[in-house]
């Protein structure tokens, strides 16, 4: 199994996971809200007269954990659906190997539950 990991904007979220399940029947993900910056470094924002600077931006960090022969096609799916066409500041995606993969429910591995 590999996890397939994702910082992308949170106005793409839906748009990933679409893609994602579109592309591969999956449908596991774990959303969760995060802050950050990249390259942009943050954004200078004026607010009545008064120059701000967020030096952290909004982001969403999503999980998937799918079968290996999945995870190219998954990266790639998610990458063209977090384009945003900004310049900067559409996130990252990347893999890590996954062992051990249970499903709490049956105590099985994940393999055997999603294949039936």
């Amino acid at each position: 199994m590999t996890k397939v990991e994702a910082v992308v904007i949170r106005e793409r979220i839906e748009t990933v996971i679409d893609a994602v399940e579109e592309l591969s029947g999956h449908v596991g993900v774990t959303v969760v809200e995060a802050v950050g910056h990249g390259r942009e470094r943050g954004i200078t924002h004026e607010y009545r007269g008064r120059v701000f600077e967020s030096r952290f931006l909004p982001k969403a960090l999503l999980t998937f954990v799918v079968e290996d022969d999945k995870a190219d096609d998954v990266v790639h799916a998610i990458a063209d659906a977090a384009r945003s066409g900004n310049e900067s500041g559409d996130g990252l995606v990347w893999t890590s190997p996954v062992d051990n993969v249970m499903h709490n429910r049956t105590g099985k591995p994940l393999e055997e539950v999603e294949t039936g």
